[in-house]
């Protein structure tokens, strides 16, 4: 066991993928964790595996972070002050792939629910409470593909932008406070987002190996990130290089690229 970072940690999205990673790397360090997903049986095996590894207590919270009232269930446990949770990190969240305009607008309104109208009240409460005690992290899980237009995953691409804009405002406001915000940028990572977004056989096609990272290596990077206190996380070097090209960049040339980029897919 390394040494441990953090007393307790909240994860959403914690039954698969970066998740999942975030969980065993924290466990692994002697971090109680608070697990939280839809998948209460995926949750149940998480925590019971954990428990046995690593020794950790392992609270598992079932919630649908679209749900209103499951949402809240999930604000107040991290704004409980008689339970502080030191570490949060929102990384649930989903992808929509399609023309918008030919996709069911309830469920583009859903995604923006859960990427963006979840982490802002997550977040909320985790830094009520966290600046009071005057430390404490959070890290919210965005995407490079918040950097560049996202034709054909408009939706996605926005609400990842929404986050790479708020994170680095938030960032800002938190100095001198002994809390930080970390933003944590992946690029193309072995999950089930592609599955689930319907776009894993063209990717697979498309996105040569070296583009690839994997959930340990994003989840490891960015609690690297959290406690030295930085703003942004970008995790490979294929992924840093290219953000800050897309940085120095006119947007106009980034757009057009984009869309050419796609309608030739």
């Amino acid at each position: 066991m390394t040494a441990r970072r953090w007393a307790s940690a909240l994860v959403t999205g914690a039954s698969s993928g970066i998740g999942t990673s975030f969980a065993e790397r924290l466990a692994a360090e002697g971090t109680d964790l608070i697990v939280v997903a839809r998948d209460t049986g995926r949750l149940e095996a998480l925590s019971e595996g954990l428990t046995a590894s690593h020794g950790v207590s392992v609270e598992v919270l079932p919630a649908d972070l679209g749900d209103g009232r499951q949402l809240a269930a999930v604000e107040a446990r991290v704004a409980d002050a008689r339970r502080p949770v030191h570490l949060v990190v929102n990384n649930a969240g989903y992808g929509t792939s399609g023309r918008f305009w030919e996709l069911p607008v309830d469920g583009e309104v859903a995604e923006v629910a859960v990427n963006v109208i979840a982490v802002v009240r997550l977040t909320h409460a985790a830094l009520g409470a966290m600046v009071g005690r005057g430390a404490g992290n959070v890290i919210n899980v965005a995407s490079v593909a918040g950097m560049l237009p996202s034709p054909a995953a408009a939706t996605y691409g926005a609400t990842k932008a929404y986050l790479n804009s708020f994170g680095d405002s938030v960032h800002e406001e938190l100095a001198g406070t002994g809390v930080t915000l970390t933003t944590l940028l992946p690029g193309f990572t072995r999950t089930e987002f592609q599955e689930r977004a319907n776009v894993s056989e063209e990717i697979d096609l498309r996105v040569p190996g070296f583009m690839w990272t994997t959930p340990g290596q994003v989840a490891a990077a960015a609690l690297d990130g959290a406690a030295a206190g930085k703003a942004r996380v970008v995790p490979g070097a294929v992924y840093k290089a290219s953000s800050a090209l897309l940085d120095s960049l006119p947007s106009g040339i980034v757009r057009r690229v984009s869309g050419a980029v796609t309608r030739r897919s």
